[in-house]
């Protein structure tokens, strides 16, 4: 199996415990942080922002991986880019322009990503692929935590991961949704090498630092 990157989201964190939880997951062994952000446009749900994001960047040495769910990504990617986002990726489905939203995200010396929708098929990635860093396959509909995966995923994702090994070795392959101990080993085994989970780290009686590591042993 690849080296795998877990990246706890802190949408389902305590936010009156920030600073603590973003500690105890790196101590629990994440390797980046994951931070969705919502517009109540492109998904049905409105969530963190800029000033989240600072606090974000501030209380954790881990790279800082921001995942915008909004339309119009060209208009915020700098804004995020300049507030302490290490690696951006926005959504095939919101914009007609990726390249240009890619190469603005390079221009400001951060990795570029971009993400599919469940039903949005992994062909439209294709001419896009050489440039960016990694692909974000949504194994659930965005816009809300705490989701079953969507079990067709895995194939998807085996695709993709055939795809970016033919077209860009070097691309990262990240999945995101319903990711907890039952179904983490199944992606990586399908190819994901970035796991996203949420309520999974921050759910039940263990700490969020617990957690990570309980998942990522599943890897293991």
């Amino acid at each position: 199996m690849r080296d795998t990157w877990m990246g706890p989201s802190v949408l389902s964190a305590d936010f009156l415990r920030l600073g603590e939880q973003l500690a105890e997951l790196e101590a629990g062994g994440a390797n980046y942080i994951h931070f969705d952000v919502m517009d109540g446009r492109f998904v049905p749900n409105i969530s963190i922002g800029l000033p989240v994001l600072e606090a974000t960047k501030a209380g954790t040495s881990l790279p800082v991986d921001v995942h915008l769910m909004i339309v119009e990504p060209d208009r915020w990617v700098e804004e995020f880019a300049d507030h302490g986002a290490d690696r951006i990726t926005f959504h095939a489905e919101a914009t007609p322009h990726m390249h240009r939203v890619v190469q603005t995200i390079e221009a400001k010396g951060k990795v570029p990503g971009v993400s599919i929708n469940p039903a949005t098929p992994i062909g439209v990635l294709e001419e896009i692929l050489p440039y960016l860093g990694q692909v974000l396959i949504m194994t659930v509909n965005p816009g809300f935590g705490g989701q079953s995966f969507i079990d067709t995923s895995l194939d998807k994702i085996r695709r993709m991961r055939e795809m970016i090994d033919r077209v860009n070795p070097e691309c990262r392959l990240q999945v995101d949704g319903g990711i907890n101990e039952d179904t983490i080993r199944a992606a990586a085994e399908a190819g994901a090498d970035m796991i996203v989970a949420g309520s999974a780290v921050f759910a039940g009686d263990r700490s969020p630092g617990e957690n990570v590591a309980r998942l990522r042993a599943k890897l293991d």
